[in-house]
Order: C-alpha cells, then structure tokens, then sequence
C-alpha cells in the first residue's frame, strides 16, 4: 500500500500532479490550505481547492487524510482570530463558514503504525505536562483529536518569553517549530517509539536521516522553488520530486 504525505499548500493546486505521479492508496495532507502567498490565489480559489481535495475523499477514489494547520485553525468558527499572520479578515466568514460545514473531513492528528502525523508536531511539554496525557486515554492521535473536539482553543500559540515564532518548547501540535520539536522530546517516548511526519516550517528539502535520525521528516517542501513530498511503501519512505 502506497501512502504520500503533502506538506502545506496554501492554495496551490501542486497536490494534484503529486497524486497523479504516484497514483497512491492513501495520501495525507499536514494542512495549511489556507492564506496563500500568491495575490492570484483568491479567497474563493483556495476554497475550491480544498473543496475539489474533499471531493475526491468523498469519491472513495483514493483515502484522503486531511490535517489541520494554524493557517485553518484560525478560521474555524469556535476558534476565531488568533492573531496569526495571513489571517484572511475579508475572507473570514466565508472560510469558517465552509470549514464548518466540512468539518467531519478534518482532523488534528493521524496515527499509522508508529507513524504519527499532525500539522507541526506533537511535543513532550504540550502532550504529557499541559494536556496530561498517558496511555489509558488511547493512542496518542485519538488524544488529540479528541482535545481539538473538546478543547479547540488548546492549539493556539502559547506565548513563552519574547519568543513569536513558535521555537519553544511549550508550543502545541500546529505551532512548534523543528528545533524546539526535536530538543523538547530528546530523552521522550514520542522519539522512542514514534516517527513524527510534519510540515509548518518551510525546507529547502526533505531530511531523509542524516539530520533527524529518521525520527522526524519535515516537508513543507510542496512549493514551486522544491516541489518534494514525501512517500512510503513496503515500510520504506522515499523523497519524491515533481518534474
């Protein structure tokens, strides 16, 4: 069974040649569909765009997974403006309006094997010491999904210091950055016994191990100037690059 894993798109429509290249059995999307970077990609686009994604899950053609990024977040209804950059304010009610009633096609976390996905990464800090996690609630991707169901607010950025970027290690599974992600859960579990597949931070190209040990792969990397994602198959995972 092939699966490919899409970094952030941001109203781009990349997403289509990927699936089209591998023709895959699943493919999971990290989110961030929203706020685009290119004046073309209008409000109403990047509604399409998430809607022809919806549209193909629904078909049953291929298995659809599709991630909530901090650039959706802000949009959901119960969430509101969180102060995030890109933050569509015209655009706002007609997004929170489709989100809303899309909602059953959206998840905070998703869990193959050891395989955990989510848009920026699950930290020791955020998992275990601020939401108390432990093994009697379930696997870790059903704990967070049910927090974003009970607990939506519990994703916004937490301020820590004069830090606004997210490189802190309190910061929640759609706000932390690499760094904080990797130091915060060196001697953790969820190194030991987990594979985290994020996007959030832009990379000029998807580590394959020699950075991360193969505990981490970051790929925010489905973009014009990279164009890369990534894919599994036979419990191997490959770099990918569209032409």
């Amino acid at each position: 069974m092939k699966t490919i894993f899409l970094g952030d798109i941001h109203g781009r429509d990349l997403w289509k040649e990927a699936i089209k290249a591998e023709m895959p059995d699943r493919v999971v999307f990290v989110g961030d569909y929203f706020d685009s970077y290119e004046p073309e990609h209008t409000t109403a686009l990047q509604i399409y765009n998430v809607k022809e994604i919806i549209e193909l899950k629904k078909s049953g053609a291929v298995e659809i997974i599709m991630m909530i990024g901090n650039h959706d977040h802000h949009y959901f209804p119960e969430v509101g403006y969180t102060g995030t950059s890109g933050y569509q304010s015209g655009g706002a009610a007609a997004i929170g309006q489709f989100l809303d009633e899309n909602r059953e096609h959206f998840q905070m976390a998703y869990q193959m094997d050891n395989i955990l996905c989510t848009h920026a990464g699950v930290g020791h800090n955020w998992l275990f010491d601020q939401m108390g996690y432990d093994e009697s609630k379930g696997s870790v991707a059903d704990f967070i999904n049910d927090v974003w169901k009970y607990k939506p607010k519990a994703f916004c950025f937490t301020p820590d210091g004069y830090d606004t970027y997210g490189n802190s290690k309190t910061q929640t599974p759609i706000w932390i950055r690499p760094n904080a992600l990797m130091k915060v859960n060196k001697d953790s579990v969820l190194k030991e016994q987990y594979i985290q597949i994020v996007g959030h931070t832009g990379m000029q190209t998807i580590d394959m191990g020699k950075a991360t040990g193969g505990r981490y792969f970051f790929i925010d990397t489905l973009v014009p100037e990279v164009k890369e994602y990534l894919a599994y198959e036979d419990g191997v995972f490959s770099r990918k690059a569209l032409i």
